[in-house]
């Protein structure tokens, strides 16, 4: 088999028809290296912080292409700090989080983080937006919120759009607002997800998208899922669970250990990280949140105001019992440390090999 490209490879200038969403830098340059189209995340990032960041990404892929993600929720306040929201929590729930701390002793965050020092809003957003603005980036992404206005100011700078959607009629709203290519992003994925399994939605989606191109996302941890997706009408595979096993990641040892150790029954659906549903792997701190006594998680920005500083703590001090992220059920892909080229070289070698799979079934 040939090297694998459909349309999308072709107008974005990449080799393969993988697509790599990661929060880190290194993980994001070393996807394009190996011809990938990687999507920085810049969610948890800080408007002032932006730029810079944008920048050395920019200077270490010398002209190579990739995408910003950005998450833009409705329903936050139009301004917000982390004091602000933190003094009109329900005193219920500063008691409950303040018997987690007791109970699994939970030391302070020593140094400031997205997490601590900033809070979603209105003013956030577009703040985080102006910045991405002003980016090389060849494409813009929304992971969760549609912004008509975005949409319009990222196609007017020569910049792709994309959304992920989890519904056809999350599909139809974003093609009406003009977005350019939809990834269809199943309830099995990492993160903030929809209702539907990636199987299910991604023929729905093919359809809904009258010829516009599909990714499919979700559960994917190898390169037959790739060729799979491809053969269900996707132009390519969005990834993100994989790459927490690449060096390039940076990921905490004790969140390494998690994930290598968890299968894909091992994420759950919970509302304790962010306010939102948001599939993580499980740690103590998320069982927690559904023991009887527990309240119900706050919404967003207020969940993130009343126990930001516990992800940020775990993280910084790599609790074994507590630490958590984000992660899809393509978990059970991760089996062990490695680097982004490997598994880039592993998923095209699965899916030449696939190919020969089903090659051997064709009858004349």
């Amino acid at each position: 088999m040939a090297a694998l490209r459909t349309p999308i490879c072709d107008t974005l200038g990449i080799r393969h028809p993988i697509f790599g969403f990661s929060h880190e830098p290194d993980v994001v340059v070393a996807i394009a290296e190996a011809g990938g189209f990687p999507v920085l995340g810049l969610g948890r990032d800080a408007p002032g912080q932006i730029q810079a960041i944008v920048e050395a990404v920019e200077r270490r892929l010398d002209g190579r292409p990739y995408g910003i993600d950005l998450m833009l929720p409705a329903k936050v306040p139009q301004q917000a700090d982390p004091h602000g929201l933190r003094a009109a929590l329900p005193p219920e729930h500063v008691a409950f989080v303040e018997g987690l701390r007791a109970r699994f002793a939970v030391k302070p965050p020593g140094a400031p983080s997205f997490f601590t020092t900033h809070a979603r809003s209105e003013a956030l957003f577009q703040a985080q937006i102006d910045a991405v603005l002003q980016s090389n980036a060849r494409a813009v992404v929304t992971a969760i919120g549609l912004r008509a206005s975005l949409i319009a100011q990222a196609r007017s700078r020569g910049k792709l759009t994309m959304s992920l959607v989890g519904t056809v009629r999350h599909a139809r709203k974003a093609l009406d607002m003009g977005v350019d290519v939809l990834v269809a992003q199943g309830y099995d994925a990492g993160g903030h997800t929809g209702p539907i399994g990636t199987l299910s939605l991604l023929p729905q989606i093919v359809e809904a998208a009258q010829g516009k191109p599909v990714l499919a996302a979700g559960g994917i941890a190898t390169g037959a899922q790739v060729l799979g997706c491809i053969g269900a009408g996707a132009q390519g595979a969005w990834l993100g669970t994989l790459w927490m096993a690449a060096r390039e990641n940076h990921t905490p040892p004790a969140l390494m250990r998690r994930l290598i150790d968890s299968g894909s029954d091992d994420t759950v659906i919970s509302r304790a990280h962010s306010g939102k549903p948001c599939r993580v792997v499980r740690s103590a701190w998320i069982d927690a949140w559904d023991e009887p006594q527990a309240p119900a998680p706050l919404g967003m920005p207020y969940q993130q105001a009343l126990t930001g500083d516990v992800f940020a703590s775990i993280h910084e001090h790599g609790d074994a019992a507590l630490i958590y992220e984000a992660a899809g059920q393509s978990v059970f892909g991760i089996t062990r440390e490695t680097t982004v080229a490997a598994q880039m070289e592993q998923l095209v070698s699965e899916m030449q090999a696939a190919w020969r799979r089903l090659g051997a079934f064709v009858t004349a």
